[in-house]
Order: C-alpha cells, then sequence, then structure tokens
C-alpha cells in the first residue's frame, strides 16, 4: 500500500479522515491525493496534512491504484460520470463509501471493466476508532481487496461481508450505532442528574463510562454477553437495573431501531441511484 497511489474523491470529513488514517499508517504523503471542489477544504488538506489536492477530479484520480469515493451519495454519479473515460482506461479499484449506491449502479457510471467495490465505515473513523464493512463481488482479485482492507484499517477494525445487502445491516448497527449509545448515555446523565448529581458530573461520569465500556468490549477477552453477566451480580444493583430494561422489551426495541435504519438505509440509497 505504502507504494500504491491512493486518491480520495471528496475531503469532507470522512475523506480526511481516511488520508489521515493511511498517513499514520506509514503511506508517504506524496502516494496521496484527493479531489475536492473547496478551494478552502483543498488548501487545507494541502497545509496540514501535506498532500496533493486538486479542483479537478482526473488530475487527482490520474495514475492512482486506488480511487476512494467519498462523497455524498447524491453526489456520486455527476462525480463518477465525469471520470469514467479515465476510470475505464486506467482501471483503478473503486472503492466507494457512499451509503447506499449499490455496486451495479456504480459499474454502470463507469462502464465496462472498472473493479468496483464498497465500504461503509462510521464516524469514529476521524479518531481512528471506526468499524468499517467492506464487501467486493467475485470479480476483485486478492490484491485490490488486500488495498481496500488495508484503507479501511488505517481508520480502526475492518470485516468483510458475503453480500451487499448485509451492508445496510452494518448501517444501521454501526453506521448509526455510535448516535444509540450517545443517547443512551445522554439519558443516563438526566436521569442521574434527577436524582440529584450536578448534570455536569453525570455528564463526565456517563461519558468515562461509554469510553471504558468500549475499550472492555474491544479488548476481546470475552464476548458482550459475558461482559454484561460479569457486571450483573446476582441480587445486586444492575440486575435490577437490567430488569427494567427487559420489562420494557429493550430487546424488542432495539430491533425495530435497526430495522428502521437499514430501511431507511435502503431508501436513500434508491433515491441517490434515481431508483423509485
Amino acid at each position: 500500500m505504502s507504494e500504491q497511489h491512493v486518491t480520495v474523491l471528496g475531503g469532507g470529513h470522512m475523506g480526511r479522515a481516511l488520508l489521515t488514517g493511511l498517513l499514520r499508517s506509514g503511506v508517504r504523503p506524496e502516494r496521496l491525493s484527493v479531489g475536492e471542489s473547496s478551494e478552502a477544504a483543498r488548501l487545507a488538506l494541502a497545509r496540514e496534512l501535506g498532500v496533493s489536492a486538486d479542483a479537478d477530479n482526473a488530475r487527482a484520480v490520474d495514475g492512482a491504484a486506488v480511487v476512494v469515493l467519498a462523497v455524498k451519495p447524491q453526489q456520486a454519479r455527476e462525480v463518477v460520470c465525469g471520470l469514467a473515460p479515465l476510470l475505464r482506461t486506467q482501471r483503478p479499484l473503486l472503492l466507494s463509501v457512499a451509503a447506499g449506491v449499490r455496486i451495479r449502479t456504480l459499474e454502470s457510471w463507469c462502464g465496462p471493466g472498472v473493479p468496483v467495490a464498497r465500504a461503509m465505515p462510521n464516524r469514529p473513523a476521524l479518531l481512528g476508532a471506526g468499524a468499517t464493512a467492506l464487501y467486493a463481488p467475485p470479480s476483485i482479485g486478492g490484491e485490490q481487496r488486500a488495498a481496500a482492507e488495508r484503507i479501511a484499517r488505517a481508520v480502526g477494525e475492518a470485516v468483510w461481508v458475503s453480500e451487499e445487502d448485509l451492508l445496510e445491516v452494518v448501517t444501521a448497527l454501526s453506521g448509526s450505532g455510535p448516535a444509540y449509545f450517545f443517547l443512551l448515555a445522554e439519558l443516563m446523565a438526566e436521569a442521574a442528574a434527577g436524582l440529584g448529581l450536578p448534570a455536569p458530573t453525570a455528564q463526565r461520569l456517563a461519558a468515562a463510562t461509554l469510553h471504558g465500556a468500549g475499550l472492555m468490549a474491544a479488548a476481546g477477552d470475552a464476548d458482550l454477553a459475558t461482559l454484561r453477566a460479569e457486571v450483573a451480580s446476582r441480587g445486586g444493583t444492575t440486575e435490577a437495573a437490567l430488569g427494567v430494561f427487559a420489562a420494557a422489551d429493550l430487546k424488542g426495541t432495539v430491533a425495530r431501531v435497526l430495522d428502521a435504519a437499514a430501511r431507511r438505509g435502503r431508501e436513500l440509497g434508491a433515491l441517490a441511484e434515481g431508483r423509485p
């Protein structure tokens, strides 16, 4: 990867996160470029990261082994179609992080012969603590799969899924998931403040608890159910609290939450592709 040229199309939050992660992983700045329409963003990326930033996407992509499509889904068609002749000539791997835009659609915009894969990162990638799922069709070879995975791992954990449809479930789980945890921590802090704890103290403790629990879960020493059981001693305070969750059908609520997010992801993908 350190010798391959990678171009990121879109210098927004996710594009910057990927560039920063690749630099952190050892990729040299001269091996990275970004296509970005905003002059202010281009100047900032060049100044702060030392990468080549160009308003002309074709110049940014020329010679790249991997092109990461990191624009908004509704912008994807215009960007990809504008580059189609160059992509067909040079045939880099097009790795799309545009949520909901399917591979068959990207392939139709590119034209024949362009290898396409998808990745679904989440917002903690901004801190190098992301969770990214990848999918590539069988036609994508091992070298290009490895390149896609190295890009994903530059910003955190990476896993492969066996079917493209599962990326919508990933979007509902890890893509939207940080907001679920933030909401729970927010509500916990509010409830603690209602019981008399000063609000700033409650928020600080809730955030620290969220962080610590995440570190324990990510350590991989035990599965999530085991970790929960280790905190919930029989007859103790945690068991009493979890009983309230069970009585309120938290399991069913979470299932409905993920289903709603997955359905909305499919709808947004259809809109971005121009499907009814």
